[in-house]
């Protein structure tokens, strides 16, 4: 266990501590500190303010780690509970807060997502200093535009366009002919191939790899051997996307595969050559897509979700956390929650569980 010294920096009490890893690690990440007037706040949120707006928020905490200068939300009563006595200056919540309250309140119809927008309020994004680093390989032919970073070992291919206020951390290859959008945010050690298209505010998170070869072979019958289909497609990612850390988006064969704005990729996901991601469609974790799936706006991906190729999930529908569709599948029902393998509705797979331990328990007697 790590114990203080008389030369360390760091405090003592481990609330104190917990405070300090967080302040310390994240600035590197997120602008903290950002103090601003609890009136202010709900202004830019429209939230009815009950109590004193005077008082200054820097913050966003959890309950648990709360402390003076922060913001936390509750969504029930026994969060609001829990967050009127935790240290925090002022609390986020919805309608069933009423009365008189030993904290300064902002009502708002959705206190989670409220809270969200005040992070990036009082928790910006760390902004970057533009300038090209000495180490960085940058082609004559690519074009930079204003405002961009380009930080240390970085390679930029021939005619690759990199679009203004954007950031491409250290380590990350943008191959040629790439075209990304303004105010994208690449982070370190990213592997863009060539020809790759990239709207604007797109977030690549570290190792992921966008556009590479799809898993595509033609069996020879007279020999055994595999001989690879081509991998000549393209890969479109749309605005506002979000792409967790090591994750892979193939190529498409001959066609393109497409990711829709607004759609978030969790870490450690597989999309498959010529797949098609319709917008705001939010993907968990290590959830794989074979080829050429449909994904239509809105859908909701668990993780570990198993999808076979040609398969069509239909706007609106969950797959819960390890479903599995089989190939050329269609999943269908906005809202409709889906789960097992192969995906079902949540009400049937329940009541086949249940068949199930009724014939477990008759077996056993």
């Amino acid at each position: 266990m790590w114990q203080a010294s008389n030369n360390d920096p760091r405090p003592a009490n481990r609330r104190q501590l917990y405070n300090w890893v967080l302040a310390t690690g994240n600035r590197f990440v997120y602008n903290t500190g950002m103090k601003t007037t609890l009136a202010a706040v709900a202004q830019k949120l429209a939230a009815r303010l009950v109590g004193d707006g005077g008082v200054e928020v820097e913050n966003v905490a959890s309950i648990g780690s709360a402390g003076s200068g922060d913001l936390v939300f509750a969504e029930d009563d026994a969060a609001l509970a829990k967050a009127l006595d935790c240290g925090a200056t002022a609390v986020i919540a919805g309608e069933f807060a009423t009365g008189k309250t030993p904290k300064p309140l902002l009502i708002v119809p959705h206190p989670k997502l409220a809270f969200a927008r005040v992070a990036r309020l009082l928790c910006p994004p760390q902004s970057f200093e533009p300038g090209i680093h000495s180490s960085a390989v940058v082609e004559d032919s690519a074009r930079l535009g204003r405002h961009v970073a380009i930080e240390p070992g970085v390679v930029i291919g021939e005619k690759a366009v990199i679009g203004d206020r954007t950031r491409i951390g250290a380590g990350s290859v943008i191959g040629p002919e790439v075209r990304m959008g303004s105010e994208c945010n690449i982070a370190p050690h990213v592997t863009i191939y060539a020809g790759v298209r990239l709207g604007n505010r797109v977030f690549v998170h570290s190792g992921a790899v966008l556009g590479s070869d799809g898993f595509g072979y033609v069996r020879d019958p007279a020999t055994g051997r595999y001989e690879k289909f081509p991998q000549i497609g393209g890969l479109e990612i749309g605005d506002d996307v979000e792409i967790g850390a090591n994750t892979t988006v193939d190529r498409g064969a001959l066609d393109l595969t497409v990711i829709g704005r607004g759609t978030k990729l969790d870490n450690l996901v597989h999309v498959g050559h010529n797949v098609r991601i319709g917008e705001d469609v939010v993907i968990a974790a290590q959830t794989g897509f074979s080829g050429s799936i449909t994904v239509e706006n809105g859908a909701v991906i668990g993780g570990q979700v198993g999808i076979g190729d040609h398969a069509r999930i239909e706007q609106g529908v969950i797959l819960g956390s390890q479903c599995g569709v089989l190939p050329k599948k269609t999943v269908r029902g906005p809202g409709v929650v889906f789960w097992g393998t192969p995906a079902r509705p949540l009400r049937q797979y329940l009541k086949e569980l249940a068949v199930l331990a009724r014939l477990g328990r008759k077996g056993s007697t």
